[in-house]
């Protein structure tokens, strides 16, 4: 795990765990609850990617605003739940847990961010039940499984054939775990996920701990970013978007993995939602171009505290 005193970090303000379902969700907050600014709470990726790679978002809290991020049930600091049914994990429980996240803090009013996964599930909350939610920011994040497989396997197809080749021979024989998919699939992420490499110490600690508790990934995604067969896979909101009423920002990056068609939806249908696109990252700009992410979303929040 990342250590509280990396320079890159502010240091956590609290850190406790909340009761959830007879299980604890972890959560760490930057910053004052009591200040005058609205808090953000940060929804993380995966699903199962802990919140470790989105700690450069803690620096949101530079202006005053307190920033909550938390693991989601099943990873990270949170309780991990490997031998439960995999019907166990759905969009539901994941939006009860943000809000009895919220209400144990006390929190009335809050700005809501997800990342990846984190803004698949952040209009879900929303279109649950947006009260006290100030605004909503989606980053690098689909607006259904079908768009994100669609571009994945486009951007596959741009890799090298012998890594194309070594990725659909272990898909077949089912061993997706075999290190030599794993070098393969690097390619892809280097490219399309991160595009700092050698990967910043909070990405591989995500990374590190998605392969040693990877029940939700694979329960809901699947082996990799491009070979979804999970409970996620027919996921969509691209019909449920109008029924979101906040002032929204879609983000991603130029190279992402998330490409525009990808996000574009929730662009055209919630209305007055605007975008920016990062021209230096790919699927994780807070690592990639930090300085510009932190402006360009620092600026929204505080329009819309």
């Amino acid at each position: 795990m990342v250590q509280s005193h990396d320079p890159r970090f502010p240091e956590p303000s609290r850190t406790g765990t909340v009761p959830f379902r007879g299980h604890e969700t972890w959560y760490r907050v930057t910053g004052d609850l009591g200040g005058d600014r609205t808090p953000l709470v940060v929804l993380h990726g995966g699903p199962g990617a802990a919140h470790n790679y989105t700690l450069m978002m803690a620096n949101l809290a530079a202006d005053g605003r307190a920033v909550i991020h938390y693991d989601q049930l099943g990873c990270g600091e949170s309780t991990h739940l490997p031998d439960v049914p995999a019907d166990f994990w759905t969009v539901d429980l994941f939006v009860e847990e943000l809000r009895t996240l919220v209400d144990h803090l006390g929190i009335d009013s809050f700005h809501l961010l997800g990342q990846s996964w984190g803004g698949m599930l952040a209009p879900e909350v929303v279109l649950s039940d947006s009260s006290g939610i100030r605004s909503l920011t989606i980053c690098d994040s689909p607006a259904s499984m079908e768009l994100w497989l669609r571009a994945a396997n486009e951007l596959r197809d741009q890799l090298p054939a012998d890594v194309q080749q070594t990725l659909l021979r272990h898909e077949q024989a089912g061993t997706t775990d075999d290190p030599e998919y794993a070098r393969a699939m690097q390619v892809f992420y280097d490219r399309h996920v991160c595009r700092v490499v050698p990967n910043p110490v909070e990405v591989s600690d995500t990374f590190a701990q998605i392969e040693a508790e990877p029940t939700v990934y694979h329960t809901m995604n699947g082996p990799s970013e491009f070979h979804v067969i999970g409970s996620l896979k027919d996921w969509t909101i691209v019909d449920r978007l109008s029924g979101i009423e906040l002032p929204t920002l879609v983000v991603a990056g130029a190279y992402d993995e998330a490409r525009p068609y990808v996000w574009q939806p929730f662009v055209d249908k919630i209305n007055g939602a605007r975008s920016h696109v990062f021209t230096e990252s790919s699927h994780m700009p807070h690592v990639e171009e930090p300085e510009e992410f932190l402006a360009v979303v620092g600026n929204f929040l505080s329009e819309n505290d």
